[in-house]
């Protein structure tokens, strides 16, 4: 079902309503090992007019509401999603084209889809999973969030004996904030956007993945 989605007032950031750009130098991004072998790289503020970019995707994008198994009955997912392959044609904005350039020169991995996902309110959510991508141990994906800030939340995967034992992360993110997942992130470690009951505004994930089996080049030195 294509869907107009209708949500809330995004609160703003302070460099929110600029011209949309992105930081090629990666400038103050940090990086967090994890057990079995998975790293996490976390950068605020990498992309600035993130409010811009927010409302334009909004505005522009079909957006769907699918319908998966939950609780042993098939309901609706509780937020909206849109899908763009590099198959489309250009970027839906510029920026994107910029941030999916940069991201491929310094992870060495040619992203070729982006996947959005619109979460209206506390209500939204998704639920632990690992994004794994065929015949890849080593998948790197790259969230960009807009909106308003959500806590996405890591743990070890249940039953993986190389991150058993690790705690819970949290991560809030929104307001142009970059998150890329490495390693083996997506095999030893389980990612998921939690309900919340506390007054939220709109959050949106951009987010990048590279192809299944995919082009690897030399990244930049991180």
């Amino acid at each position: 079902m294509v869907l107009a989605p209708e949500i809330g007032p995004v609160q703003g950031s302070l460099f929110g309503r600029e011209e949309p750009w992105v930081d090629p130098s990666f400038a103050g991004l940090q990086r967090a090992e994890l057990a079995g072998g998975a790293w996490v790289d976390l950068l605020s503020g990498w992309l600035r007019g993130a409010d811009e970019v927010f409302d334009e995707l909004v505005r522009t994008r079909t957006w769907r509401q699918h319908t998966v198994p939950m609780y042993e009955r098939m309901l609706p997912e509780p937020r909206l999603t849109s899908w763009w392959s590099a198959t489309d044609g250009r970027e839906p904005l510029a920026v994107l084209g910029a941030a999916r350039a940069a991201l491929s020169r310094r992870y060495g991995r040619r992203f070729s889809s982006i996947g959005f996902n619109l979460y209206r309110d506390g209500r939204d959510s998704v639920a632990w999973h690992g994004d794994r991508l065929v015949e890849r141990t080593d998948a790197c994906v790259a969230i960009l969030s807009v909106g308003e800030p959500r806590v996405l939340q890591l743990r070890p995967h249940p039953g993986c004996a190389e991150s058993a034992g690790a705690g819970t992360k949290s991560f809030a993110l929104g307001e142009g904030t970059l998150l890329v997942m490495g390693g083996a992130c997506q095999a030893t470690w389980q990612h998921c956007v939690p309900k919340t009951s506390r007054p939220v505004g709109p959050r949106m994930s951009v987010t990048f993945r590279h192809d299944s089996i995919g082009r690897r080049t030399s990244p930049v030195a991180v």
